[in-house]
C-alpha cells in the first residue's frame, strides 16, 4: 500500500511508497495547480496502473498525473475548469469503458464534466448550470436507465440540482427542486408505493415540510408543503397506525409539540395533528411501551427537564401527553428505552445533569409508569446506554459523568435495582459527553465509546473478564512461612500444597480436596532456615518429589516422594552461600531433572545436575550479580536448551545465563532493573513466541517487564505501580484470555497485585486483593477445580497461607486513543493494512503540522504510536488516498 496526499499550501502532492513493513519511504512531491482540495485515484489511461486527479481552487483547474510502473508519476497535465473546483468524481459518462472526471465549482456555480480518451488525456470541459454554491458533487443512476447521472447539493439557492445523462457524455439541463427555508433535517422513504425514493425535509426557518415525490426519471415533483409548529427542528418516518403506509413525525421545538401527519399511501397525508409537550422538545423516538402493537412516542423535553409519552389510544390518533416531573435542576440530557426488569415491558431510564442522579420509569404495560427510581452517579451525568456489560444476562447501566471525567457502570440484578460498580476511567484526562455501546471485537460483550467533547479523540473502553478473587481463607503452617509450591503428591488428581516454613526448619505438606479447601499440614524436616521450595519428579517414578533451599545451612534438601502424600527423609547436598532461591529443569536434555539455585551470599548460582534415580552431582557454579535472591529458568535464544534468569538485588540487575547442551553455562549478561529487585519469573507476555522476564523491584514499588528478542537478549525494563515493598512475583493467565498476567504479593501492605495483561506486552493497572500479615511469596494454581486460576500467599508473620480463589468478574479497560497531538488538525483519514500482517492500519492526514502519521494495528484492537511522515513544510495536507 502506498500513500498520495493532496497538499493545499504547498500547491502539490506527496505520494509515499510503501515497503510493505510498514515503513514508508520519504515522500516525493509532485507539481499540480493552487490549492489542492481534493483527491481521486483511477486508471485514466488503461495500463493498469493508479493515476491521479485533483480539484485546484485556487488555479481553477484540475490536474493529472499519470503513474509509471514503479511509483513514480508523470508532470502533471492541467485541465481548466469553473471558478473554484471544490469537490471531484470520476464515472462513466459515455459509455465508452473510460474513466470521465465531474467537477462541483463552487463559485461559478456549475458543474465541469470532461471526457476521457482512455489515453490519460481529457477533452475540454463542458459546463452545466446548477444551483448557487455547489459544494459536493455525485453520481448515480436516478432514472433506472443504466446510464450514470449527477445530482449537486446548492447550499446558497436552498434546492437541488438533478443533471439527467445521456449516455454520451452530455447531460440535460439541470432541474432544480426547491425545499423550504433553511432546511434542517431530511428523511426518505417510499410515501406513495412506486417503488421510487420520495424525499421529506423539515424547514426550520418557514415551519413546514417539504414533499418531493420521484418519478423515477431523476425528476421530482415540486414539492408539497404542509405546516407545522413553529421552528420544526426533527422529521422521522414510521408507520404509525399499522395500515402499511409510511407517516411523517416532526418536532416542533417552537411550539412544544409534536405533529403527526398520517399518510395515504398515494404521496399526500393528512393534515397535522398536534399532541402537547412540556418546554423545549428536542427529538423523538417510536417504540411500543405499552404491548399493544401500536407505535407510541417519546420525547425528550429540555426546557422542563422531563420526557413525555404519547400512547396511541387507537390506529388514528395518539393520545395526550403523560407527563414525568422531575426535580427542580435535574436538567434532563440523554435518554435510554429498555426493558431493565425482565417484565416484558419497556422502561426509560434518564440521565439528570444537574442532579447528579439517573432515573428509572418503570412501565406497567397498562399505558402507565412508575414513579421514578433515581440512582447517584457522578458529577453532571450527560449520556446513558443501556446493555449486559457483565455478561449475567441482566441489564446494567453506564453513565457519562461529564464532571467526574469517568463513566459510571451500573450493573442490574435482573429486578430492576441497579449497584453502582466503582467508575472505568477515573483518570480521564478529558469530560466524556456521549456514550454508544456495541460488540466492536465480536466477543460477545459490549464495548463502549466514549466521545470527548470538542475534541477528535475517541476512546474505547473494551469489555474484559477482569477476574476477581474471594477473600482468603488461612491454614497454619510452621513458623514463618516463607515459600510454597503446589503439586499432586498423592495421586488422586487434586491440588496438594507444601510450604517452606523458615523459622521451624521445616516444609508443611497441605493436601488438597479439590474443593479449595486442605487437610491439616503434616511436617517434615530441612536444613537450616528452608527460604524456597519447588517441585517435580526426581527418581522418575511418575511420583512428585521435593527439592527445598536451606539458606542458613548452604545446602539445599531433597525428598522423594512416596505417591501417597508422604515423603522419605531429605538428602542434602552442598551450594554456594545462603542460597535463597531454587529452580528444576532439565539443562543437559538428558530427560533427568536438574536443580539450580541463586546463592545471594556468594554471588552466584549453584547448578546440580540430575542423574535420574533421586540423586544429584556436585554443584558447579557460575557467577551473578551482586546479591542474586531468585532464579527462574526458560529457553530465552530458542536453541532448545534452557537458561537461567537472577534477579541480583544489591547490583540492581537480573543477570541472563545462557546454557550449553552438556548443563554448562555461558558468562553472564546483566539487564538494568529499579532498585532492589527480588523476585523474578519468566512468560510470553506479547504473544510473539519468545519469552520475556517480569521481576519485582523491592524498594522501587514497581514491576519491571523486559521483552525478550528471542535471542537471548533484552529490551530495556518497563515498570508497572504495585503496592509498597513487593516481595514475590508468579506469572499466569488470571482471566482466561489467553494472555498472561502478572501477580504480585506487596509485603509492605498486606496485599497482592493483579496486572492483567493486553497480550502485546503491556499491562492494566494494578488490581489490589487484601492478605495476612506481611504476604511473602505467591504461587497460582487450579485448587478448586473450576478452570479459573487461584492464588495462594505466605503470610510471614501470620504463620499461615491465605487461598484466595479465583472467579469471573467483568468490567471495561480503557484501550488506546488515536490522539493527533495539538495544533495538529487531522483533515483527512484511510484504514488499510500497510505492513501486510493482516491487521487494519490507519493513515491520517493533519494540515496543522504538515504530515501524514500511520498508526498500526494490532489484532487486539489497539493501536502502536504513530509514525510520522513529513509532507513539507507549509503543505497543509487536506486529502489522503
Amino acid at each position: 500500500m502506498d500513500i498520495v496526499v493532496a497538499n493545499r499550501d504547498s500547491n502539490n502532492i506527496g505520494v509515499l511508497i510503501g515497503y510493505g513493513n510498514s515503513s514508508f519511504a520519504n515522500q516525493t512531491t509532485y507539481a499540480t495547480g493552487s490549492e489542492p482540495r481534493s483527491v481521486v485515484v483511477s486508471d485514466f489511461n488503461n495500463d493498469t496502473r493508479l493515476d491521479i486527479v485533483t480539484a485546484n481552487s485556487g488555479s481553477d483547474n484540475i490536474s493529472v498525473l499519470l503513474g509509471y510502473s514503479n511509483g513514480s508519476f508523470a508532470d502533471h497535465i492541467t485541465y481548466s475548469t469553473g471558478s473554484y473546483p471544490r469537490s471531484v468524481a470520476v464515472g462513466d459518462f459515455n459509455n465508452d469503458n473510460q474513466m470521465d472526471v465531474v467537477v462541483a465549482n463552487e463559485k461559478s456555480n456549475n458543474i465541469s464534466v470532461l471526457i476521457g480518451h482512455g489515453n490519460g488525456t481529457f477533452a475540454d470541459q463542458t459546463t452545466y448550470s446548477t444551483g448557487f454554491g455547489p459544494g459536493s458533487v455525485a453520481i448515480g443512476d436516478f432514472n433506472n436507465d443504466i446510464l450514470l447521472d449527477i445530482v449537486t447539493a446548492n447550499s446558497g439557492s436552498n434546492d437541488v440540482s438533478v443533471l439527467l445523462g445521456y449516455g454520451n457524455g452530455t447531460f440535460a439541463n439541470q432541474m432544480t427542486y426547491s425545499t423550504g427555508s433553511e432546511p434542517r433535517s431530511v428523511a426518505v422513504a417510499d410515501f406513495n408505493n412506486d417503488s421510487r425514493l420520495d424525499i421529506v425535509i423539515a424547514n426550520y426557518k418557514s415551519n413546514d415540510i417539504s414533499v418531493l415525490l420521484g418519478y423515477g426519471n431523476s425528476s421530482f415533483a415540486g414539492q408539497i408543503t404542509y405546516s407545522t409548529g413553529s421552528e420544526p427542528r426533527f422529521v422521522a418516518v414510521a408507520d404509525l397506525n399499522n395500515d402499511t403506509q409510511m407517516d411523517i413525525i416532526v418536532v416542533n421545538s417552537g411550539s412544544n409539540n409534536v405533529g403527526v401527519l398520517l399518510g395515504y399511501g398515494n404521496g399526500s397525508f393528512a393534515d397535522l395533528t398536534t399532541y402537547s409537550t412540556d418546554s423545549g422538545p428536542l427529538s423523538v423516538a417510536v417504540g411500543d411501551f405499552n404491548n399493544d402493537n401500536r407505535m407510541d412516542i417519546v420525547v425528550a423535553n429540555l426546557g422542563s427537564s422531563n420526557v413525555g409519552i404519547m400512547l396511541q389510544e387507537n390506529i388514528v390518533v395518539l393520545g395526550n401527553a403523560m407527563g414525568f416531573t422531575f426535580d427542580s435542576g435535574s436538567d434532563l440530557r440523554d435518554l435510554a428505552v429498555h426493558d431493565v426488569n425482565n417484565d416484558n415491558r419497556l422502561d426509560i431510564v434518564i440521565a439528570n445533569y444537574g442532579s447528579k442522579t439517573i432515573s428509572v420509569l418503570f412501565g406497567n404495560g397498562n399505558s402507565t409508569f412508575a414513579n421514578q427510581v433515581t440512582y447517584s452517579t457522578g458529577s453532571r451525568p450527560n449520556s446513558v446506554a443501556v446493555d449486559d456489560f457483565n455478561n449475567d444476562t441482566y441489564v446494567d447501566i453506564a453513565v457519562a459523568n461529564y464532571d467526574s471525567k469517568n463513566v459510571g457502570i451500573l450493573l442490574g440484578n435482573g429486578n430492576g435495582k441497579f449497584t453502582l460498580q466503582t467508575s472505568v476511567g477515573t483518570r480521564f484526562p478529558f469530560a466524556p459527553f456521549l456514550l454508544a455501546v456495541g460488540d466492536l471485537n465480536n466477543d460477545g460483550r459490549p464495548e463502549i465509546l466514549v466521545g470527548q467533547n470538542g475534541s477528535n479523540v475517541a476512546h474505547i473502553l473494551v469489555a474484559y473478564d477482569i477476574g476477581s478473587l474471594t477473600d482468603q481463607i488461612t491454614y497454619s503452617t510452621g513458623s514463618y512461612p516463607i515459600s510454597i509450591a503446589v503439586g499432586d503428591f498423592n495421586n488422586d488428581t487434586q491440588m496438594d500444597m507444601i510450604i517452606a516454613n523458615y523459622r521451624s526448619n521445616t516444609v508443611s505438606v497441605l493436601r488438597g480436596y479439590g474443593n479449595g479447601s486442605f487437610a491439616d499440614q503434616a511436617t517434615y524436616s530441612t536444613g537450616s532456615y528452608p527460604v524456597s521450595v519447588a517441585v517435580g519428579d526426581f527418581n522418575n517414578d511418575n511420583q512428585m518429589d521435593v527439592v527445598v533451599a536451606n539458606e542458613k545451612s548452604n545446602n539445599i534438601s531433597v525428598l522423594i516422594g512416596h505417591g501417597n502424600g508422604t515423603f522419605a527423609d531429605q538428602t542434602t547436598y552442598s551450594t554456594g552461600f545462603d542460597p535463597g532461591s531454587v529452580a528444576i529443569g532439565d539443562f543437559n536434555n538428558d530427560t533427568r531433572l536438574d536443580i539450580v539455585t541463586a546463592n545471594s551470599g556468594s554471588n552466584d548460582v549453584s547448578v546440580l545436575l540430575g542423574y535420574g534415580n533421586g540423586t544429584f552431582a556436585n554443584q558447579t557454579t557460575y557467577s551473578t550479580g551482586s546479591g542474586p535472591g531468585s532464579v527462574a529458568v526458560g529457553d530465552f535464544n530458542n536453541d532448545g536448551r534452557l537458561d537461567i534468569v537472577t534477579a541480583n538485588s544489591k547490583s540492581n540487575d537480573v543477570s541472563i545465563l545462557l546454557g550449553y547442551a552438556d548443563g554448562t553455562f555461558a558468562n553472564q549478561t546483566t539487564y538494568s532493573t529499579d532498585s532492589y529487585p527480588i523476585s523474578v519469573a519468566v512468560g510470553d507476555f506479547n504473544n510473539d513466541s519468545q519469552i520475556d522476564i517480569v521481576v519485582v523491584n523491592y524498594l522501587k514499588n514497581t514491576a519491571g517487564v523486559l521483552l525478550g528478542y528471542g535471542n537471548g537478549s533484552f529490551s530495556d525494563q518497563t515498570a508497572y505501580s504495585t503496592e509498597s515493598y513487593p516481595m514475590s512475583v508468579a506469572v499466569d493467565d488470571f482471566n482466561n484470555d489467553t494472555r498472561l498476567d502478572i501477580v504480585v504479593v506487596n509485603q509492605g501492605s498486606n496485599k497482592i497485585s493483579v496486572l492483567l495483561g493486553y497480550g502485546n506486552g503491556s499491562f492494566a493497572d494494578q488490581m489490589t486483593f487484601s492478605t495476612g500479615s506481611r504476604p511473602i511469596f505467591v504461587v497460582i494454581n487450579d485448587i478448586n477445580n473450576d478452570n479459573r486460576l487461584d492464588i495462594v500467599v505466605a503470610n510471614f508473620w501470620s504463620d499461615n497461607v491465605g487461598v484466595l480463589l479465583g472467579y469471573a468478574d467483568h468490567a471495561f479497560l480503557e484501550q488506546m486513543t488515536l490522539d493527533s497531538g495539538d495544533g495538529s488538525l487531522p483533515q483527512s483519514c484511510i484504514i488499510a493494512d500497510f505492513n501486510n500482517d493482516n491487521q487494519k492500519d490507519i493513515a491520517i492526514a493533519y494540515s496543522g503540522s504538515d504530515m501524514i502519521s500511520i498508526f498500526l494495528g494490532y489484532s487486539n484492537a489497539t493501536f502502536a504510536d504513530q509514525r510520522e511522515y513529513s509532507t513539507g513544510f507549509s503543505s497543509s495536507p487536506y486529502s489522503i488516498a
